[in-house]
């Protein structure tokens, strides 16, 4: 059974696409007598690489079920996220390898959970034990980068880690990157102190992605050298990015779309539990953090900020309202070119061929942002009319 949605792509030019089964048959212009509205847009499914917890969920917490997992991907769905990839982070190894065989059973167990989970982004705990570069990741979980734990975290996952992010300044960071990389996982700079010289053995070693760049580290730098400038001189690098007007200011965002290239950055939302839920104070694991009026997440009664209440539909939004880029450029920073970083060609396209993860949006909406209006996954309609 086929079903077809029409509307205008990211350049506004009339779209109907079809899917049949689980991919893309075509994708055409629409008959004569086919309405097309002025302001729907057709998209493919957005791709988030490090999703935390959602909605109420956390994907770290002590407690972590399959149903857990499955709860996570049902509540992104509403905001057009058709993959991603959960992210455990520090914590003791038992904890991370509880969370890791959680998410390992919610794909062994339910072929649409196994279909969205791109793949699992393990963040620590080998980064940095300073405070700033640390970021929110509990300090007494920090530990020195250990191949043997590495392998025990994908055994637990069940081969599903795809991506890894760790500081390359620690002993033993860029062997365990070398490592990593010849195992097909993708090795991620993040949460660091590095000098030039660390950035360029772990770039050498096979580092491909600078992890929410700009964020988790120091609240002041050198002037330069520092490792920002560093990362974004890099072109070895793909870079993450935290859109959501909090972790970057405006005219950063632009100047590291500037820096990069757009075909090098990926838009992130790193969202924590408390994500989709009203202003207040949550627990997590390491304290209280506060979610704020207007969205940010952070250390209750401090201005450090914990993971995001974003979700990726607002960040392209975001990067259109802040930087002026394209429709085409945001939502490709948002579907296609995360896949393409874990090695999928065939995730967060329209192309026919591709997998069947088709949004339906309204943009600009009656807010000015991207109003999701269908999503259909794997070629079933899974939130809409």
């Amino acid at each position: 059974m086929s079903v077809s949605v029409t509307g205008r792509n990211v350049y506004g030019d009339p779209v109907t696409v079809t899917v049949a089964g689980t991919t893309i048959e075509s994708a055409r212009a629409p008959r004569p007598d086919e309405p097309v509205p002025a302001d729907v847009r057709v998209l493919p499914g957005l791709v988030d690489i490090q999703v935390n917890g959602f909605a109420g969920f956390d994907l770290n917490g002590p407690d972590v079920t399959p149903d857990t997992v499955a709860e996570v991907a049902r509540a992104l769905w509403t905001r057009g996220v058709t993959r991603f990839c959960p992210t455990i982070c520090t914590a003791g190894h038992r904890q991370m390898a509880a969370a890791l065989r959680a998410v390992a059973r919610a794909c062994d167990e339910m072929e649409w959970v196994a279909r969205a989970v791109l793949g699992i982004h393990v963040e620590g705990p080998y980064i940095s034990p300073e405070d700033g570069p640390r970021g929110a990741h509990p300090k007494d979980y920090v530990r020195m980068p250990d191949w043997a734990e590495a392998q025990a975290f994908q055994e637990a996952a069940g081969g599903r880690i795809r991506l890894f992010t760790l500081a390359p300044e620690l002993p033993g960071a860029v062997d365990l990157i070398e490592r990593l990389s010849r195992s097909g996982v993708v090795p991620a700079i993040g949460h660091t102190n590095a000098t030039r010289q660390d950035i360029l053995a772990a770039v050498d070693a096979g580092a491909r992605l600078s992890t929410h760049l700009g964020n988790g580290a120091h609240a002041v730098l050198p002037r330069h050298p520092n490792y920002i400038w560093e990362q974004l001189g890099a072109d070895a690098l793909s870079a993450s990015l935290i859109v959501d007007g909090h972790h970057l200011p405006p005219s950063v965002v632009t100047v590291f779309l500037r820096a990069k290239g757009v075909h090098r950055c990926v838009l992130v939302s790193d969202a924590v539990w408390p994500a989709g839920r009203p202003p207040g104070t949550y627990q997590f694991l390491s304290g209280p953090v506060e979610l704020t009026a207007d969205g940010a997440v952070r250390i209750a009664g401090t201005r450090y900020l914990a993971g995001s209440a974003l979700d990726l539909a607002t960040a392209v939004a975001n990067v259109l309202r802040f930087t002026g880029v394209g429709l085409a450029d945001a939502v490709a920073m948002a579907s296609r070119q995360p896949a393409m970083l874990l090695g999928r060609s065939d995730v967060g396209s329209l192309a026919p061929g591709s997998g069947a993860d088709v949004v339906l949006a309204r943009w600009p909406s009656a807010g000015g942002g991207l109003e999701i209006l269908r999503t259909i996954a794997g070629g079933e309609l899974v939130y809409g009319p």
